[in-house]
């Protein structure tokens, strides 16, 4: 949940890192640090409590140089925001420095185990308990240099079939080999960047849990926590494994196992335009990212979906149709936004496909026990792919005889590389903490998804199939209309409501699952407490909450052709003047040319007429604005809120 970007080369470092960790804040932002040496300084180091402009406005004091060097932001988790705590962290000698995403699950024990011999510290953090590993290691070998250590291998990555072998020095221990012997003391997730003033021009990472990429460009080599701080660089990237160990000098990239046996990089080229993950002249990069989502439902369906025939083809499958056929029910595991589309995306399924589905958090599944069913599926939703959460129960369905599906955002990813079948969607990087575009696309993946179980399983006609597609190419140009109409008159509410203490937000079937999003857009940005509820469930308790301040959000949309919907459409409006009649201030997402609603109600947003399975993309639109307008009014950090990251890499 930290940023951390590394670069060696022939260039100065320091803009490189700092505009890579600029790109990175989303992944944390209560300190910052930079250490840098090489073409002739020695190891610098500098950092700073609060955001990164802190940090830059010591280097603009106190500059520091170099051609090497590693950088990060944090998401604390061990130990107050302050300048002591932020990385990177020295070692005993002050000649070592370490980055760390993740957590150390045994550092108690191992900072024990240091004082005995004499370490002194000076954080409370548990990564620099890193530092001082790696220099134990390097003592230990230089007590014993005729101890035997494995030279190192490295690989020129301009050429992934050509290796170029580089042996170290046999009289000192290598820092890679030093990194090595110290990952295998510790217990828990990190992601790990480390450079020494006593071996110039290296730069070493090493993972085991959150991500870590490798970027190759010409005489250049790049770490970094995610691909955007590195992207305007070079788009060659390497996704650096559970279990490896990446050298990177001048001349190439070393890459081994925990062991030191050598592995070989698999370069990807990434796709995406580094303007995608710039603001484009929006104030956020959430409002652009919310404005971006006709863009990301409209590329998340590209090549899957056939107009003239009605069919979904989904390339990335290593599921045979006849296990899906056969397959008993689907196990949808995912957190936060995620579990959301999720329970959505059960409606789809089991109303399309006539499969039963579960929908878990993911941080909650393998700790209930499930029983095992060798039949079932398992469906990992992810933006990032890498949230600790869902690997773990990703782990659990896969050791429990499941093949899993992933549907997620960055290719590569380590639930896409454990996943037999990958729905990726097309979103691009999304930078605003709070999700919106990942949303929606997860939304028109699982819809993807569903119509394909269903055309699979024979639960669906032709004539359905080619009615639904028709109405999923429409969904982009809806959306655009619904930017258009609604923006706004979403900020004229924002007027209204930004001083509210609490909101609740209702929905029925499977407008309840927005319902939810809707409240965790508002409280995640706003700090405004929100809570969604299913509205049939008014009378069993929420009732009692209902005043004059209290605006109720509710969605009462309907799709006309479908008597279930409409059913409940009908039930919806008799919620909504339950909380009328107990003076509750109601905003209503309804359907345009619904004329009735509005005699009922004191404001409503409309949207366009859609398939009922279709109509969450556009009923989150509204929400999404006007947690994003009410936040602004209040003078909140609409891309960073307070105590989130973006990618939760550890448990």
């Amino acid at each position: 949940m930290c940023g951390i970007v590394g670069y060696i080369g022939p260039k100065p470092c320091v803009p490189v890192i700092m505009e890579g960790l600029a790109r990175l804040e989303y992944r944390g932002y209560d300190s910052a640090g930079i250490a840098v040496a090489g073409g002739g300084h020695p190891l610098q180091l500098r950092r700073a409590p609060g955001k990164l402009h802190n940090l830059a406005e010591i280097l603009a004091r106190d500059p520091v140089h170099g051609t090497y060097g590693i950088g990060h932001t944090r998401w604390a988790t061990h130990g107050r925001p302050t300048e002591e705590n932020a990385h990177p962290h020295r070692d005993g000698t002050g000649t070592l420095v370490v980055v760390h995403n993740g957590i150390v699950e045994n550092y108690l024990q191992l900072k024990n185990a240091l004082l005995a011999k004499g370490h002194r510290f000076s954080s409370e953090t548990d990564t620099e308990i890193i530092a001082h590993v790696i220099q134990d290691e390097l003592e230990l070998a230089a007590a014993d240099p005729s101890a035997p250590h494995p030279a190192s291998e490295a690989t020129t990555p301009t050429d992934s079939n050509s290796a170029e072998t580089v042996l170290s020095a046999p009289s000192s221990l290598p820092l890679e080999e030093a990194v090595r012997r110290a990952v295998a003391r510790l217990t828990g997730a990190f992601a790990i960047g480390v450079l020494s003033a006593n071996e110039p021009d290296k730069l070493v990472a090493a993972r085991m849990g959150p991500p870590a990429v490798l970027g190759i460009g010409e005489g250049e080599f790049f770490l970094a926590s995610d691909v955007p701080g590195i992207l305007h660089h070079t788009r060659d990237i390497h996704f650096l494994q559970d279990g490896e160990v990446a050298t990177l000098t001048t001349r190439g990239i070393a890459l081994t196992d925990f062991h030191g046996a050598p592995k070989q990089l698999h370069p990807q080229r990434i796709t995406w335009d580094p303007i995608q993950a710039e603001k484009a002249g929006y104030k956020h990069f959430m409002l652009k990212e919310i404005n971006e989502q006709p863009r990301a439902v409209r590329d998340t369906t590209l090549g899957r979906v056939s107009l003239d025939s009605g069919r979904i083809f989904l390339p990335d499958m290593r599921i045979t149709p006849d296990e899906f056929k056969a397959a008993t029910g689907i196990t949808i595991a995912a957190c936060g936004t995620s579990w959301h589309a999720g329970l959505a995306g059960k409606f789809m399924i089991e109303r399309l496909a006539r499969l039963p589905v579960d929908v878990d958090y993911a941080s909650e599944y393998r700790y209930r026990d499930p029983i095992p069913d060798a039949s079932g599926l398992g469906l990992l939703i992810t933006q990032s792919g890498e949230t600790a959460d869902t690997i773990a129960a990703q782990h659990e369905l896969i050791a429990k005889g499941s093949k899993t599906l992933a549907i997620c955002n960055v290719v590569g990813s380590a639930v896409t590389r454990l996943a037999a079948g990958v729905i990726t969607t097309n979103a691009g990087p999304e930078i605003g903490v709070a999700s919106t575009k990942a949303f929606t696309a997860q939304l028109t993946a699982l819809f993807t998804l569903a119509l394909y179980l269903a055309q699979v399983r024979g639960t669906i006609t032709f004539e359905h199939s080619l009615y639904l597609v028709g109405e999923l190419s429409k969904i982009p140009a809806k959306l655009e209309d619904v930017l258009r109409s609604v923006d706004d008159q979403c900020a004229e509410l924002a007027r209204s409501f930004s001083t509210a203490r609490d909101f609740l937000f209702l929905g029925r079937g499977i407008h309840y699952p927005i319902a939810l999003e809707g409240a965790l857009k508002l409280k995640e940005i706003s700090y405004i407490h929100a809570e969604g509820y299913p509205a049939g469930e008014m009378k069993h308790g929420p009732n009692a909450l209902i005043d004059e301040t209290l605006p109720v959000v509710c969605i009462a949309t309907q799709d006309p052709n479908d008597p279930s919907s409409v059913l409940k459409y009908e039930k919806t409006l008799s919620n909504i003047q339950e909380v009328t009649a107990r003076s509750g201030r109601v905003i209503a997402i309804a359907i345009e040319g619904d004329a009735h609603i509005a005699q009922l109600v004191e404001h409503v947003i409309h949207i366009p007429q859609t398939h009922e399975l279709l109509l969450p993309i556009l009923e989150v639109v509204p929400l999404q604005l006007l947690a994003y307008h009410i936040a602004v009014r209040r003078g909140c950090d609409v891309d960073q809120p307070r105590n989130l990251a973006k990618s939760v890499t550890v448990e």
